[in-house]
């Protein structure tokens, strides 16, 4: 009678275990990863951008329900708050320096908000995606959006821990705009 055992099979148990977290490390600090986070945010700044920009109105009176801003300011603060989203947005899809640290403030920001609206509970929309807001269950919607938000902070951080590991520095806008007037002379 024959014996398989699992180092005929191409090691032991414990050597396997020992290739599943080297495969995950290997994925977790692989360019595709990061790549995958950092579109995945740029999305997530379009789309919050774009579908407030389309009803700027309907966010002003989103801000308006939190109090921090005098009536007159909402309507100029939703529509440059969606142009910074946007545009940050923008700059972390072509990898721009600076975008990142938009983004980082941009969450950081809305983080200290809905915390705010947790703490005094407030039952609002937090209006993070305009008028087509998935998010309208208001205060329970609150929190978990503040939960959201924490996630999104986490991938902030591992596109800077990433950076940083692999020595990267993203492209600054004005050698992107070289490049282009490069490309454009040939």
């Amino acid at each position: 009678m024959m014996r398989s055992t699992m180092s005929d099979a191409g090691g032991t148990i414990a050597g396997r275990k020992g290739e599943g977290l080297h495969g995950l490390r290997n994925i977790f600090l692989s360019t595709l990863s990061y790549n995958l986070s950092r579109i995945f945010l740029s999305v997530i700044f379009l789309w919050s951008g774009i579908s407030k920009l389309m009803a700027p109105q309907f966010f002003a009176v989103i801000i308006e329900n939190y109090g921090f801003l005098p009536d007159p300011l909402t309507l100029p603060a939703a529509i440059i708050l969606s142009i910074i989203e946007v545009l940050a947005g923008l700059g972390l899809l072509a990898d721009i320096r600076g975008s990142l640290a938009v983004v980082t403030g941009l969450l950081a920001s809305f983080m200290v908000i809905l915390s705010y609206g947790v703490w005094l509970g407030l039952d609002i929309d937090c209006g993070c995606f305009g008028s087509e807001d998935p998010e309208t269950r208001a205060f329970s919607g609150l929190r978990s959006t503040l939960f959201r938000d924490i996630v999104m902070m986490l991938v902030v951080f591992y596109l800077y821990f990433w950076r940083h590991l692999h020595g990267m520095t993203p492209k600054s806008l004005t050698n992107l705009v070289r490049s282009f007037k490069k490309k454009e002379a040939l």
